[in-house]
């Protein structure tokens, strides 16, 4: 594309997406009860008349439904048709982002604006090529700033599909892939490292696993998070894990194909002996002979030059 309609693109930075919209219902019980159903999240912090909202429920209190909101701006809709009308036909959500900055409680009346934060230069992907769209969404509670939501999705046209030619041999590989003779290798995705989980990644960077225990009732936790499920406190320490483990539940990824990913290969919910849980590629063992309950050991992967990540070895005994 010209540099004319990127430039335009550019024009809709800053715009807002919605003003003064207010969300259609009060935080209330129901609602905090349904979502925590759905996820299995038995906090009590997120039971009874006095309970607080989960803060990953920050969005759905914005959430217009079929109606929408009357707050909707135009600019949104007017991007879209422009990328649209340059052939930017399908839409994929690529990921999103919330930082919390006070609890939701039941009674709280969110109110919230959202502003068109950027819009990148065409990018080509897997997918096809197009353009990553992210909106930033201001939460209030009662007036007061509640949280952040950062949506990204790709507008893009969708990539031509090469037919595989009569005979190809298909492949056979892991979880790392070499990019081919001649070609630089993929690299793996990076993984998002912010406040709450930077402790995680400086202790795989010394080949540690480091678990999060509660500082209020000992309960320990993993991923990290910034507070307890089991009594909501937000002191914490760390104990190493012992790299013992079983695999609780797995699967063998086929498809989609991914830079990086060589398909198939074994993704894995480990138990870990201290009696959390993480997912993590089962290494070692043929993807087939993964099972329920095969022991594995914790060792460190380095997938390039800046990137090393747990992974467990299975046992084919």
């Amino acid at each position: 594309m010209s540099d004319g309609f990127q430039d335009a693109l550019k024009e809709f930075e800053g715009l807002p997406a919605a003003e003064a919209g207010v969300g259609k219902d009060l935080v209330n019980e129901a609602m905090i009860r349904h979502w925590c159903e759905a996820m299995g999240d038995a906090n009590p912090a997120y039971a009874g008349p006095e309970a607080m909202a989960p803060p990953t429920m920050l969005q759905a209190w914005t959430m217009g439904g079929l109606g929408g909101h009357a707050g909707r701006s135009k600019a949104q809709d007017e991007l879209f048709a422009l990328l649209e009308g340059a052939g930017y036909t399908s839409v994929v959500a690529t990921d999103c982002e919330q930082e919390y900055l006070r609890p939701l409680r039941i009674g709280d009346a969110i109110t919230f604006d959202a502003v068109i934060e950027s819009v990148s230069e065409q990018k080509t992907t897997k997918l096809g090529t197009g353009h990553f769209v992210t909106t930033r969404m201001d939460v209030r509670a009662g007036g007061e700033p509640a949280g952040t939501h950062r949506f990204r999705i790709l507008k893009y046209a969708p990539a031509q599909r090469k037919p595989k030619a009569s005979g190809e041999p298909g492949k056979s590989g892991g979880p790392g892939k070499s990019g081919g003779p001649g070609k630089k290798p993929a690299q793996r995705p990076r993984p998002v490292i912010n406040r709450d989980n930077a402790g995680f990644w400086e202790g795989v960077g010394q080949h540690k696993l480091l678990i999060q225990k509660c500082g209020g009732c000992g309960e320990l936790r993993l991923p990290w998070l910034p507070g307890c499920n089991a009594c909501g406190s937000q002191e914490w320490d760390t104990v190493e894990a012992s790299g013992e483990g079983t695999v609780f539940s797995y699967v063998v990824m086929h498809h989609p194909p991914f830079p990086a990913f060589d398909p198939p290969y074994a993704v894995g919910l480990i138990e870990l002996a201290e009696g959390v849980r993480m997912i993590s590629n089962v290494v070692g063992v043929p993807h087939d002979q993964v099972r329920i309950g095969m022991p594995v050991r914790l060792e460190f992967l380095r997938v390039d030059e800046e990137l090393e990540l747990p992974v467990f070895r299975g046992s084919e005994s």
